[in-house]
């Protein structure tokens, strides 16, 4: 005997046109609102006489919102069109073909408006609090690769340098907040550091329009180090803390300090771990004039027993460069949780769309990029300023929280009321955060 309570005694329909998929959107929209994303995109994108260029604002809001809800391609913006899932975002969803046209439209010069536009957009929100102010600002900088199958992807047919074919995007992200501040696009045969310079000063420029005044220190691994890099920091007025590459000679200079100058300090590896600081000049090859002395702090480590290292070497050397002044145990530190980075571009690639990009071609794709950043930072915004997480959190746990919830509208009195789960565990949170989204002063 079935139990009236068994799954296959359920009836089925799809004829809920006042529910809403992913009510709790409407934070994130509602913040997209208040900084005035859409008039951003209407002002700022300019894409011809192309089939795609009609409502520009709108699309972007699209792929924003599709993205926060969990889509990773462009036809999953779909979802938003279901039941009455457009009324509470505030815009025109636009539909999964119009979205591909849109976004094939797009030429290089025309990505680039779009980084005007999250340029502008990072300018509000730090206005709106979101920023550091005049407090110390680091930026760390990094790169990814972004794996593509086929031949069919413009700048993705060549091999990256762990060997896969892909794009190869170079990123700049806030330290402490997981903002990024800067994307860019790349083929992926390019070098880690090819454009890295160019990029830097660029960042560097966003940050100080956006009103960061205070401190700036720019982190990085080896990829990035080199003379052009190092150079646009000193001319900006930029502390740097670069990892180096290690080679013969300088490897038989450190193996050679005395024990003396060695300092424990506590790792997560058993041994531990020491620290010491040498004087460096780098890039003698370019003449006194350019060549200056550093700060270079060296941590060594015992390689694991048993493993291949372990064969070769007593220690494994870990050395930066850095023109910054302090305690040599705190720079060292603060060195090591650049590897934070890490954090934002796995939520870059699986908490939003980056670990695909959809289209055929190059500037497609670079717009792609750009419209995952700004929902990446729109996540972060709603968490920062609705909620007053002063960490970073997931955009899976926003999601799971706050913004897949399941809705209902209804009308009375002329008024829309939408109704959300009751006994909802972060209920409080939810509410919490669109008060005060909602009292952010509105940016036409």
């Amino acid at each position: 005997m079935r139990s009236s309570h068994s799954p296959d005694r359920l009836a089925v329909a799809f004829d809920g046109a006042q529910l809403v998929a992913d009510a709790g959107l409407h934070l994130p929209a509602t913040l997209a609102a208040r900084l005035g994303l859409r008039g951003l995109v209407d002002e700022y994108v300019d894409l011809g006489p192309t089939p795609g260029r009609a409502n520009a604002g709108d699309k972007v809001l699209t792929l924003v919102l599709s993205a926060l809800g969990g889509g990773d391609c462009i036809d999953d913006a779909n979802a938003l069109r279901a039941g009455d899932t457009g009324r509470i975002l505030g815009f025109r969803v636009k539909a999964g073909s119009t979205l591909g046209t849109f976004l094939r439209s797009f030429r290089l010069g025309q990505v680039r408006s779009l980084d005007r536009v999250s340029r502008e957009l990072l300018g509000r929100a730090w206005v709106a609090g979101a920023g550091p102010g005049a407090r110390p600002l680091t930026i760390d900088l990094d790169s990814t690769i972004c794996e593509t199958y086929g031949l069919a992807k413009e700048g993705a047919t060549g091999f990256t340098y762990n060997h896969v074919r892909g794009y190869h995007p170079l990123l700049a992200v806030a330290a402490g907040t997981g903002d990024v501040l800067h994307a860019r696009l790349r083929q992926g045969s390019a070098s880690t550091i090819r454009g890295a310079a160019n990029f830097l000063r660029e960042t560097i420029g966003r940050v100080r329009a956006a009103g960061a005044t205070g401190e700036l220190t720019v982190r990085a691994d080896s990829g990035f180090y080199g003379h052009d890099l190092i150079t646009a920091c000193r001319r900006h007025g930029v502390r740097f803390s670069i990892t180096m590459r290690i080679h013969r000679e300088l490897r038989d200079r450190i193996a050679a300090l005395p024990e003396s100058v060695w300092t424990p300090i506590d790792y997560p590896i058993a041994g531990g771990a020491d620290v010491a600081e040498i004087s460096y000049t780098p890039f003698l090859k370019y003449g006194w004039k350019v060549a200056v002395p550093y700060r270079l702090i060296i941590r060594r480590v015992r390689p694991k027993v048993g493993s291949q290292l372990a064969l070769f070497t007593l220690y494994d050397y870990h050395p930066f460069i850095t023109d910054r002044e302090g305690d040599l145990l705190a720079l060292e530190a603060d060195h090591r949780r650049h590897a934070e980075i890490e954090n934002a571009i796995r939520d870059l690639k699986y908490g939003m769309g980056l670990n695909h990009l959809p289209s055929g071609r190059f500037a497609a794709n670079g717009a792609w990029l750009a419209i995952q950043v700004m929902a990446h930072n729109l996540a972060r915004w709603t968490a920062r300023l609705g909620l007053g997480e002063t960490r970073p959190v997931t955009t899976k746990t926003l999601r799971r929280r706050l913004f897949a919830l399941v809705g209902r509208l209804t009308r009375s009195a002329r008024r829309l009321t939408l109704h959300l789960p009751v006994h909802w565990p972060w209920a409080v949170d939810w509410i919490r955060a669109l008060t005060r989204l909602r009292a952010i002063p509105l940016i036409a």
